[in-house]
């Protein structure tokens, strides 16, 4: 019955994206966020939907678009410099089989996010990329929250939609992305065309909201108590009343204290106490291991280069008599083949430096041209384009967001962020034509014209 309903749902979408093509391109984004068919039991887990569904996406936009429309970027051009580095480093993998496997949904990844910039060229159509990317992670996080709520979370214990440990299924993938896409949902209960701003559409985004803050606690993740932090720096930048705004975050998280579970608050205490706890120390020795490796490697190792470590490291022995710091010993741990843990040292390792610098210019980049677009619309200040400081900050604050988030988790590849990156460049060559459209200059320039 369930493969019935997830057959007739994507047949009734399809249906819709024969009539407006540019559809097909967000029912990928749909399947690659959710993958309804790994919740189907036979229909759709025996056809290659990803392909067949791209395959739609690209032939409605070389039929259907209008390809004068289309802008390139420097950042469009590092993602395809990207994606070329890396199938050059994965033919000399120190692990071929593993690499493979990696490389086999990473480049699906990569070639979405070139192809996705090539088809944003209306504010309908970036909006509609940003909705899909919030609807599609809410059904996850909305899930998380109820469960939350209901008692059922834990460190390795939330279950959302499929009981999986990769992509957004992942506890500390979904916090961060959980924190990140909160200014996104914001800027579309304020500013959205597709669902007008009302009442009910504001509910909603408050109630999705509070399912984020949620999801850091039911999956307790110390990366999204991280990602919480930032989020509420980068918030009062934009406050009008910083004090007030200060004052009303520190109440706030005094309140909620008494609320969260024991086992969550024992869990982030291990932030501050970082040499007790296994978990941080394992990522400290990778992280040392992986710097060691790319000195005799500095092109990367390949894919999953990580299989390849060897590490050892000490951990103070705690007594919990309560009469001392409790540190009394120190014990040899050894181990091998840890992931990075940091989406950085995940570069690094994998594609060197080289690959580490291309990944933080399209990031970095991404950062700094949305501070470009905020001031260049600050000084225009017309009111059709009020929406679009709002969207510029909301996917900056994203972007700084996963920075920050993925120095804890090993995320520099995960399709959902390329998919808002993809949204930036969309947003970006989109404004950039429309100035040109319009003939308009910044006032320095006009003045040295005249």
């Amino acid at each position: 019955m369930r493969d019935l309903f997830f057959v007739g749902y994507l047949g009734l979408l399809l249906l819709f994206a024969f009539k407006r093509p540019f559809l097909f391109t967000l029912v990928y984004a749909y399947v690659d966020i959710i993958a309804p068919q790994r919740l189907s039991y036979f229909l759709l887990n025996s056809i290659p939907l990803s392909l067949i569904l791209f395959g739609f996406a690209f032939a409605g936009f070389m039929l259907s678009d209008d390809k004068k429309d289309v802008r390139l970027s420097p950042r469009w051009g590092l993602l395809v410099l990207l994606l070329g580095y890396c199938a050059f480093t994965n033919l000399y993998a120190v692990e071929p089989v593993a690499a493979q496997e990696k490389w086999d949904w990473v480049w699906k990844a990569l070639v979405f996010a070139i192809f996705l910039p090539l088809t944003l060229r209306t504010r309908l159509r970036i909006e509609a990329l940003a909705l899909t990317l919030v609807l599609c992670a809410s059904a996850l996080i909305v899930t998380g929250g109820i469960k939350t709520l209901a008692g059922g979370g834990g460190y390795g214990l939330m279950v959302l939609l499929l009981d999986i440990d990769s992509g957004l299924y992942e506890s500390s993938i979904i916090s961060c992305v959980a924190i990140a896409i909160i200014p996104l949902v914001l800027w579309l209960a304020n500013h959205g065309t597709i669902f007008k701003p009302d009442w009910r559409v504001r509910l909603y985004a408050a109630a999705l909201v509070f399912s984020c803050l949620l999801i850091p606690i039911g999956v307790q993740a110390r990366t999204g108590l991280v990602c919480v932090a930032v989020l509420a720096i980068l918030f009062l930048r934009t406050a009008k009343r910083r004090m007030l705004y200060v004052l009303g975050a520190v109440t706030l998280g005094l309140v909620a204290i008494p609320f969260l579970p024991a086992s969550f608050t024992n869990r982030m205490e291990t932030i501050k106490d970082y040499k007790s706890d296994e978990s941080a120390s394992t990522r400290i020795a990778v992280w040392k291991w992986t710097w060691e490796f790319v000195q005799n490697r500095p092109m990367g190792g390949g894919f999953n280069a990580y299989i390849q470590n060897k590490i050892r490291y000490t951990m103070p022995v705690i007594d919990d008599n309560g009469m001392d710091t409790g540190e009394v010993d120190t014990g040899e741990v050894v181990d091998q083949g840890r992931a990075y843990h940091s989406s950085y040292f995940e570069m690094l390792g994998e594609q060197g430096f080289p690959g580490l610098i291309i990944w933080l210019l399209i990031h970095v980049g991404g950062v700094w041209r949305m501070e470009a677009i905020m001031r260049i619309y600050k000084k225009r200040g017309r009111e059709d384009e009020t929406w679009v400081i709002p969207l510029a900050r909301a996917l900056q604050n994203a972007q700084i967001i996963y920075l920050v988030g993925s120095l804890f988790v090993g995320i520099a590849f995960q399709p959902f962020v390329y998919m808002m990156i993809a949204m930036q460049i969309g947003l970006d060559t989109y404004l950039a034509r429309r100035r040109k459209e319009s003939a308009w200059r910044p006032i320095k320039d006009l003045r040295v014209a005249t």
